[in-house]
């Protein structure tokens, strides 16, 4: 996690600062379509705001967990302290990972509010778009344009060493290039760092933090987490656990499917104490519980909720010291309340070794959530994935296996799909292997 915290001192000191897919709908209050089958096909939780947009675009690239059509888009202003104006937006689909171009004929234009080609949104809000007639193929990428000259920058810029998405091209000729199909404005230049040079960012998404379709499945999985279901240090394409989940469960017939949608944010907690590693309050969201509603309970047609935190509030280091096994646990327990006050299920996850040495207070918090979390009498959870159990080392229950570890949080590529290989998708209602 050392890197990870080393990036979010980054952002820290830097405070000042085929067949194609389609679009979203209206407004919430004034939706009208019906929504009976309409699902979240992807997510990627938005943190906070850094910098101004220049005048450039940026194609945002993202996955569908699920075959869908009518797609739409949703565009986040969450953190910003002034309204944004997206003067124009446009969708198709990739044709090739790492590179700009979008599949010939894929190309549409992103409408807002019955046809408006631009849209403003206030500070604190989020718009939908209105759907697009088009279709996106389970595991194919999307790609979102936006032009916001001049507008605040509400984004997810955590990166992960990934190639293919979650990230963003942008353009290194001024304008707007939305409607551009060759991608001959963004360059495919690899840029790891959270600025905005013109290139390929992995990991880094503008404005841009759910879509959902028209699909017949049975529903959608949200995976509620930071930075091991975010992604961070995650090597070989992307390969994240929620995505090789997601791979799992497109093995079944569409119709006995769930899709999955990644709100994981890195550095995220799920205490009400101030985030260890966000002096900025910019860096990695707000606390899970309280960024719920947002980015878990509005996901259209969730039906289950994965819960992987605790990792930051017990692991502290930095501003503020790390919390207790009691303010986790607390945390956890409102989660749980809300969700199934939702009407939903939600599925609990044992927190991974840490590195922190036997008999330390950081060990002896994570073992006690850890307890709370497999005592399901207690706990209320409806199901549980043990990844502890899973991941640590038999020598040493304090780390996690040697060949399954990036650093001492993060699971590497081999981690993340037994990670994912671990579910059993019965937990889901979904047929097993």
């Amino acid at each position: 996690m050392s890197s990870t915290f080393a990036s979010i001192r980054f952002w820290a000191s830097r405070a000042a600062l085929a067949l194609a897919v389609a679009a979203l709908a209206l407004p919430t209050a004034a939706r009208a379509d019906d929504d009976s089958d309409r699902f979240g096909i992807w997510e990627s939780a938005l943190e906070g705001i850094h910098g101004t947009s220049g005048n450039f675009t940026v194609r945002n690239i993202a996955r569908a967990s699920v075959s869908g059509s009518r797609i739409r888009v949703r565009i986040g202003n969450q953190y910003g302290t002034q309204s944004i104006t997206i003067r124009s937006a446009t969708i198709g689909l990739q044709q090739s990972v790492l590179k700009p171009a979008l599949i010939p004929g894929s190309l549409r234009e992103i409408t807002f509010n019955r046809g408006q080609t631009s849209v403003n949104i206030k500070a604190g809000e989020v718009v939908w778009s209105d759907p697009v007639s088009l279709r996106v193929h389970a595991q194919q990428n999307m790609a979102i344009s936006l032009y916001a000259p001049g507008a605040q920058v509400d984004d997810h810029t955590f990166p992960a060493p990934e190639t293919n998405p979650p990230g963003c091209f942008i353009s290194a000729v001024a304008g707007d290039h939305t409607a551009e199909v060759s991608g001959a404005s963004f360059p495919s230049t690899y840029v790891f760092a959270n600025d905005r040079t013109p290139g390929w960012h992995p990991g880094e998404i503008l404005w841009l933090d759910l879509i959902d379709a028209k699909a017949e499945i049975q529903g959608a999985i949200v995976a509620l987490g930071d930075s091991i279901t975010d992604g961070y240090q995650v090597s070989g394409g992307g390969d994240r656990w929620t995505d090789l989940l997601s791979e799992r469960i497109n093995e079944l017939p569409p119709e006995e499917q769930k899709s999955i949608v990644n709100a994981g944010i890195s550095g995220n907690t799920v205490s009400r104490q101030p985030n260890p590693y966000d002096p900025t309050q910019q860096c990695c969201g707000a606390p899970a519980p309280v960024r719920l509603d947002r980015d878990v309970l509005s996901v259209p047609g969730v039906t289950d909720v994965i819960l992987l935190e605790g990792t930051n509030d017990l692991g502290g280091d930095g501003a503020w010291p790390p919390s207790s096994a009691a303010q986790v646990i607390g945390g956890i327990m409102e989660i749980v309340t809300r969700v199934h006050a939702a009407g939903l299920r939600i599925v609990g996850s044992t927190v991974l070794p840490m590195c922190n040495p036997a008999g330390s207070s950081r060990e002896m918090n994570r073992l006690a959530v850890n307890a709370f979390i497999r005592n399901r009498a207690e706990s209320k959870l409806d199901a549980l994935i043990d990844w502890d159990a899973v991941m640590k080392d038999p020598a040493d229950p304090t780390r996690m296996r040697a060949a399954w570890m990036n650093d001492c949080y993060h699971p590497n590529a081999i981690g993340d799909r037994k990670m994912a290989d671990a579910v059993d998708l019965s937990i889901f209602g979904l047929g097993g292997d």
